[in-house]
């Protein structure tokens, strides 16, 4: 990774302002505390004597009324340390393209590189909306807008052209030329390290926020969807049945993959994270 001493010091004092950030809600955690046990005792008293008077009703309301308004601030300051931690990532992102830039590329082996792709994929952003938001485009299941456009380091899905066939590998975005409406785009698996110019059409930009089947399951595809999906230690995209959704945030989708060795047609169900998972192109006239 780049040495960049300036980028150095971003990431230093991202890292305190952000530690100064969970301080702070710490304190706002343990301030709220006393107000949950106020709610707790309140309701109580209701329950032993079996009625709400208008003077519990009344405390009742402005405990609750009060601990709305410390959680609230609990949020505000937990969005602070987000936005700090994607900063933080974006810089880091940054160094490690500029490092490229310069030729200085590491070396991994394969199974340490399926590891980091796997990390990877398990650390992008939760969407966490507030209420009445709608997920954004290339949060799950959402896709991007046509007019988007995926930046330098972006990950994408990328239609490329085999000894015998058309694959859909996971590359990642070196350029992309506004003239030509074409990509720069190299392969991530490490042995291979080729380098691709494709059309618009021929790239899929993959998600960039996790999303929650409690806040928004909207943005996960449904059970029996079909999907392209990277098939489990590969760096290949292959159509597959979405089984289950993942059940929790850190949970990941079971997929069916498109077998021809087995009898039924479909591979045993295969746990694949949510940013490997993407809708089936359209195709036009015939091709994409």
């Amino acid at each position: 990774m780049s040495s960049d001493p300036a980028a150095a010091k971003s990431i230093q004092n991202n890292l305190r302002d952000l530690m100064k950030n969970l301080k702070r809600y710490e304190e706002l955690r343990r301030g709220a505390e006393p107000g949950l046990e106020n709610i707790n005792a309140i309701q109580d008293k209701i329950d032993n004597e079996e009625k709400i008077t208008p003077i519990n009703q009344t405390k009742l309301l402005k405990a609750y009324q009060q601990t709305i308004a410390d959680s609230e601030k609990e949020e505000e300051e937990l969005r602070k340390a987000l936005d700090k931690i994607y900063q933080i990532r974006r810089l880091r992102n940054e160094m490690r393209l500029a490092a490229r830039a310069s030729g200085n590329k590491e070396n991994i082996r394969r199974a340490a590189h399926m590891k980091m792709l796997a990390s990877s994929a398990q650390t992008i952003p939760l969407w966490v909306g507030k209420d009445g938001d709608l997920p954004p485009e290339l949060c799950g299941c959402i896709p991007a807008d046509p007019a988007y456009v995926a930046e330098q380091g972006d990950m994408v899905a990328a239609l490329v052209k085999g000894p015998d066939d058309e694959n859909w590998i996971l590359a990642e975005v070196v350029s992309y030329n506004q003239i030509t409406a074409k990509y720069d785009v190299d392969d991530i698996d490490e042995e291979q390290k080729d380098r691709h110019t494709l059309s618009k059409r021929r790239i899929i930009p993959l998600p960039t926020y996790r999303a929650s089947i409690e806040s928004s399951p909207e943005a996960l595809f449904e059970k029996g969807a079909t999907v392209m999906a990277i098939y489990p230690q590969t760096t290949c995209f292959y159509k597959g049945i979405i089984k289950e959704q993942p059940n929790t945030t850190t949970d990941e989708y079971e997929v069916l993959f498109e077998d021809p060795s087995y009898a039924d047609g479909y591979s045993p169900p295969l746990n694949v994270a949510q940013r490997y998972v993407i809708q089936v192109p359209e195709k036009k006239k015939g091709k994409l």
